[in-house]
């Protein structure tokens, strides 16, 4: 009788890594290449130059750093030393073969500004966001999707478990922490936007202000229980903002209105924080709806059920684990729970690197799921990601041409398809 192999244990986030990284890949390198262009780093490198500090003529100019961070992620390069290999062998991007060391580059990240990353960051939502919208949205969300300037979900998650790879970082007492909030697009999982604090312990409200003032006018929010706060609810409201979120236990109510009563679902109008001395100063929808045994209660600023029913309020709070979804999709897939080096600007880095090309792996499914006519959800992105190594082996073999047909065509080998 053979022996029952043993559970696996520890974060599954720091599982073992490849060693070599993946192939270059034509078309993929095509589309980064739209997205960043080096012609859109003159501007950035204005703003370097102006920085308080006078910077020397380098080598390692924005442009290299970001064709290198960049090709970490996309071609799953395990770490500093290997780049320095690949740069040297073949080049990276649109940077030639060249002789950089390890230590070189890891010293330039810790000196670049962060915001130069975010303002590329930024660029590239924009030029994927000019792309029609309505491409992605499921047609039975149509007609909510454009009663709302946007439909976004918004979430925070830990980085307190990161990989101790380096030495550096092996004689620190304790791993690097942090934590991300991230802003994806409903229906089409696109990022919006992201912000990072070293503070792995930080409390979701600690972004409400950005949060509020990045969401356009008449624009919806999604979000957990992580944001509740009645003064943040009144000013989506205070706004003309809105929000779908849940109902926190033992919160004090009172309804002031039923729109709608059965034994299985309740949609009212009420008034939160009956007891308290500052309550809610908005009136709030609560459609509560029964699951089996359990009843699950939702909150919503839009009031007019002709607007949002309540079905469409619920399935909306669904959707947020597209957001949890994302975050699984950069740690464990593109390596996001692996760091380059050993400091918090370094790792702020590397998030914004791991979520353009999340961003470019996005479009990529919308392409697949607009050729296979499929909602977008049913796409799998991990098997995407994966088969672009069988795309590359069969561009080599003279098979295959272009990744979207490639992979319509092996839908069913590569899996990428979820019935």
């Amino acid at each position: 009788m053979s022996k029952k192999r043993p559970a696996r244990t520890g974060n599954p986030d720091l599982r073992q890594q490849k060693h070599v990284p993946v192939p270059p890949i034509e078309e993929i390198e095509k589309k980064i290449f739209s997205l960043l262009s080096p012609v859109s780093f003159k501007p950035l490198r204005l703003y370097e130059d102006e920085q308080k500090k006078k910077f020397r003529d380098r080598i390692l100019t924005l442009p290299m750093m970001m064709a290198i961070v960049v090709s970490l992620v996309y071609r799953q390069i395990p770490g500093l030393r290997e780049v320095q290999r690949v740069l040297s062998q073949e080049g990276l991007l649109w940077v030639e073969r060249i002789e950089v060391s390890a230590q070189a580059v890891s010293k330039r990240l810790r000196t670049l500004p962060i915001e130069l990353f975010a303002q590329i960051f930024a660029q590239v939502m924009e030029r994927i966001n000019n792309q029609p919208k309505n491409q992605a949205i499921p047609e039975n969300w149509q007609l909510v999707s454009q009663k709302f300037t946007v439909i976004w979900i918004a979430d925070g998650s830990t980085l307190e478990a990161l990989r101790r790879k380096l030495k550096a970082l092996k004689e620190q007492e304790k791993t690097l922490a942090g934590k991300i909030m991230m802003v994806v697009e409903a229906f089409s999982h696109r990022p919006v936007t992201t912000w990072y604090t070293t503070n792995s312990k930080a409390n979701d409200k600690t972004w409400c202000d950005q949060l509020i003032e990045r969401l356009p006018v008449s624009g919806l929010l999604i979000f957990d229980l992580g944001f509740f706060k009645f003064p943040w609810f009144d000013a989506f409201t205070k706004a003309n903002k809105f929000f779908v979120t849940r109902l926190r236990e033992k919160t004090a109510y009172k309804v002031t209105r039923c729109l709608a009563h059965t034994p299985f679902y309740r949609d009212e109008i009420i008034d939160m924080g009956e007891y308290r001395s500052n309550p809610c100063q908005h009136p709030v929808r609560l459609v509560s709806v029964l699951w089996g045994s359990t009843w699950y209660y939702y909150l919503t600023n839009v009031l007019d059920p002709q607007i949002l029913s309540a079905q469409q309020v619920c399935e909306l709070y669904r959707r947020r684990w597209r957001v949890e979804d994302a975050f699984l999709l950069t740690k464990r897939l593109l390596g996001l729970a692996y760091i380059w080096v050993g400091d918090s600007h370094g790792v702020e880095i590397q998030i914004f690197a791991t979520w353009i090309f999340y961003a470019v792996l996005n479009q990529l499914c919308i392409d697949v799921a607009i050729a296979l006519n499929q909602p977008l959800d049913r796409i799998s992105t991990e098997m995407v990601f994966r088969s672009l190594y069988h795309f590359s082996q069969a561009v080599l073999r003279g098979d295959a041409f272009e990744v979207v047909p490639y992979l319509v065509e092996h839908q069913k080998l590569c899996r990428i398809s979820q019935n």
